[in-house]
């Protein structure tokens, strides 16, 4: 087993970092460059940055924040939210972006996952999959693209089936229905997607306990453990997960 890797999310809004449940009901969480600073120090492996309101708004993802919180960190930046073409995935990583994240594009123009595959390597691509329970499809899952407020009708095993064979290099799956809950990851869900595609798993959406990133793991099969609430409001600091994590026997990446 690849060491275990620990990935705080800052969900920005207006240029500040912001929480909610569910994808609603935003609270503010602080600042981005001084929260991706801070995280760097306690030990983050990697840092995620979603633009959360880019698709919504119908805009591209905000380059100035992706240059701030670059410039003050050296762990690998994932960015997401507004990535609509090749063209914008060039100056999210021109910006200092490591990697880019794409859901409501990819949906909409798998071909573009391929493309962008082929242009910048696969391990710049990590394609967010949000899903919500939906009992009529085949994996119990349906795609929800524009920040939540939208559904696809197509499923989330079947999609992330053909995100593989296009050339993501990881997926990122979000339980609309565990986001912000501090409930748990959906651990159904998360291991769905793990068994339909054989690519890195970046759990994320709703950790709230200790036990919730050792769950993520063994019963959801990511590699990737996304968390917001549960460090920005310093329920846990970064290194209680991972010492929790190695405790419980797994491998943690800079233990």
């Amino acid at each position: 087993m690849e060491p275990i890797r620990i990935m705080p999310c800052l969900d920005m809004k207006e240029g500040r970092v912001v929480k909610g449940v569910n994808f609603i009901n935003l609270r503010d969480a602080g600042d981005p460059v001084e929260n991706a600073a801070f995280y760097q120090a306690e030990g983050a492996d990697e840092l995620a940055m979603l633009d959360i309101a880019a698709t919504l708004e119908n805009r591209k993802t905000r380059l100035e924040w992706v240059k701030n919180v670059a410039a003050v960190i050296s762990i690998p930046l994932t960015v997401g939210g507004g990535i609509r073409s090749v063209e914008d995935i060039e100056m999210t990583l021109e910006a200092g972006a490591d990697c880019v994240s794409m859901n409501s594009a990819a949906v909409a123009d798998p071909e573009l996952v391929q493309r962008a595959s082929a242009t910048f390597g696969k391990d710049k691509i990590t394609v967010a999959i949000d899903g919500r329970r939906h009992a009529d499809m085949p994996s119990g899952y349906e795609i929800v693209v524009a920040g939540g407020t939208r559904g696809t009708g197509k499923d989330c095993g079947a999609w992330a089936r053909q995100c593989e064979q296009l050339g993501a290099g990881a997926l990122l799956p979000t339980s609309m229905d565990g986001d912000g809950t501090l409930a748990g990851y959906d651990l159904e869900f998360t291991r769905m997607i793990a068994d339909a595609a054989d690519l890195p798993i970046i759990a994320s959406g709703g950790a709230g306990e200790l036990e919730h990133f050792y769950e993520g793991v063994v019963k959801g099969g990511a590699q990737v453990l996304l968390a917001a609430s549960v460090f920005h409001f310093r329920t846990f600091t970064i290194r209680q997960v991972k010492e929790y994590l190695a405790e419980k026997g797994l491998p943690v990446a800079g233990m």
